[in-house]
């Protein structure tokens, strides 16, 4: 049944719990063959990748499909017209359910997991805005610059040492660095500690108790683990709780995300967050703000290592578009087009946040065949969407930054690039985390040659947010001149190739 909580003028219900309530002709969509009674379509199932499971299930039944998990049914859809069709604002909106409802012990009504009828996510938003701004990221820019240069430091020792660097771990600490200095002026020195800060222990705790009550039918099988989540909430909690204390007596500081969360009235309103509304966003941003970001990174480096070609495309327009400059500008990185069609390519095939779901506003027919309800959802499988064939060809597991060019993106559909979500609830940080990835990748192909383990192969880990596992690389010091990249052109970048702001998929109708 639908989940009612509502505000006044709003009656859009919280969605249902299990498709048969919101979907009338449910029968019509496929499932996987051999469902069992009581556990459903569980046989063969991992707990550990559903992701992964699941986009096994889209490639043998197609766009629209379900699956059961114990009594709760859920529908998935990757067409690209089915995609398309959910994005339409005026009829779907963002249905939090699933993992992300099993965040809300975490952080309640914070901006990523807030129902569609509470108010403080539309109030963060509007306050918060500003701090993604062009001259905000352009503040944020040299701080970004520093903790970067305490990963090359990191990997130069390593380096020196004869060791291959960790990847997902060195990224996950750069991020976590970059999010907490450039919005809440704190320091957690993850580059000087010999393992991740406690923080990102409690963070991965969570993330992964929250995927891991999808696959029980009760909470009750996992009260051990439960107790370690409560431990771990506890310690979050606590950690942001000293920082905004630590904030307040200090008067302010210097116009970040946290003095706009303390001191910032709503432009038109003239409401506040509350103490408890600050905390929930501030560990919002701390973790979505490094763990998609790290996630990105790792997927992007690990394709450049395998793909020399591509990396010494990359190299060649950070040689030309940086020179030697020794700290390159804000607008400098914006110049960098190959680098972030790497990045865009990289998060076609492995988006981070690997899909999103949408619920209906009123009664409705989906793509104009499939009834819903209102208050019916379905999950958007994104990382299947990025590999439609009919959108991206029959190459679509095939790495190749040559797909965001920009004739290649306006011959594409609309709403067939989704790596930040879409609409009013999509990514408020996106511009963010591209600026962040955009710059430490240029800074890393400028310094190092890339070189894979050839045993390696990639596995996936799934926490909620995906991340490669185990990957490590070699690296080789660059001695070539920076400023003279075989093959480089001369001459100042062409306005057309700077990466201006802007939404990061790409069209105006995303």
């Amino acid at each position: 049944m639908a989940e009612t909580g509502t505000r006044p003028g709003d009656t859009l219900p919280k969605g249902f719990r299990s498709a048969e309530h919101g979907w009338p002709e449910l029968a019509r969509i496929p499932h996987p063959p051999h469902r069992i009674p009581l556990l459903g379509d569980l046989l063969g199932a991992s707990r550990s990748t559903p992701l992964q499971d699941t986009l096994r299930y889209a490639r043998q039944l197609g766009p629209i499909f379900r699956r059961k998990a114990f009594a709760r049914e859920f529908v998935f859809v990757w067409g690209a017209g089915l995609a398309a069709d959910m994005a339409d604002e005026q009829r779907f909106a963002k249905h939090v359910g699933l993992g992300i409802a099993n965040l809300r012990p975490v952080v309640g009504d914070a901006l990523f997991t807030a129902y569609n009828h509470e108010s403080n996510w539309q109030l963060a938003h509007d306050v918060l805005a500003p701090g993604f701004s062009r001259e905000a990221m352009a503040a944020y820019h040299p701080m970004m610059w520093d903790v970067a240069e305490r990963l090359t430091g990191h990997w130069d020792q390593e380096l020196a040492a004869g060791r291959s660097v960790d990847v997902p771990g060195d990224m996950t600490k750069l991020t976590l660095e970059t999010i907490a200095r450039t919005g809440f002026g704190h320091d957690f020195g993850s580059f000087e500690r010999d393992r991740l800060h406690p923080f990102v222990t409690a963070m991965v705790g969570t993330l992964t108790y929250a995927q891991r009550l999808n696959s029980v039918p009760s909470p009750a099988l996992l009260r051990r683990a439960g107790r370690r989540n409560e431990a771990d909430i506890a310690y979050l909690h606590r950690t942001v709780d000293d920082l905004v204390r630590e904030r307040r007596a200090t008067g302010g500081g210097p116009g970040d995300l946290l003095d706009r969360m303390l001191d910032t009235a709503h432009p038109v309103t003239g409401e506040r967050l509350s103490p408890e509304n600050v905390r929930r966003q501030v560990i919002t941003f701390l973790v979505a703000g490094h763990e998609t970001t790290s996630g990105a990174l790792s997927f992007a480096l690990h394709y450049l290592s395998l793909n020399p070609a591509i990396a010494a495309r990359a190299r060649a327009e950070v040689d030309r578009v940086w020179g030697d400059t020794a700290v390159p500008g804000y607008e400098q990185v914006a110049k960098l087009r190959h680098v972030r069609r790497v990045l865009d390519e990289a998060l076609r095939l492995w988006p981070t946040a690997p899909a999103f779901a949408r619920e209906a506003r009123a009664d409705t027919e989906l793509d104009g065949d499939h009834p819903m309800r209102r208050g019916a959802w379905a999950l958007v499988l994104t990382a299947m969407l990025h590999r439609d064939p009919e959108v991206w060809g029959q190459d679509a597991e095939r790495f190749d930054p040559d797909r965001f060019e920009a004739s290649a993106v306006r011959a594409r559909a609309p709403h067939t690039y989704k790596p930040f979500g879409t609409g009013a609830r999509a990514c408020i940080g996106r511009q963010f985390a591209l600026h962040e990835a955009t710059l430490v990748l240029g800074l890393l192909l400028r310094r190092y040659d890339l070189r894979p383990d050839p045993a390696y192969r990639l596995r996936v880990t799934e926490r909620l947010t995906l991340m490669p596992e185990g990957l490590r690389l070699h690296l080789e010091r660059r001695t070539a001149p920076r400023s003279t990249a075989p093959g480089a052109p001369a001459g100042p970048v062409p306005d057309e190739e700077v990466s201006a702001p802007r939404c990061p998929v790409h069209r105006a109708g995303d």
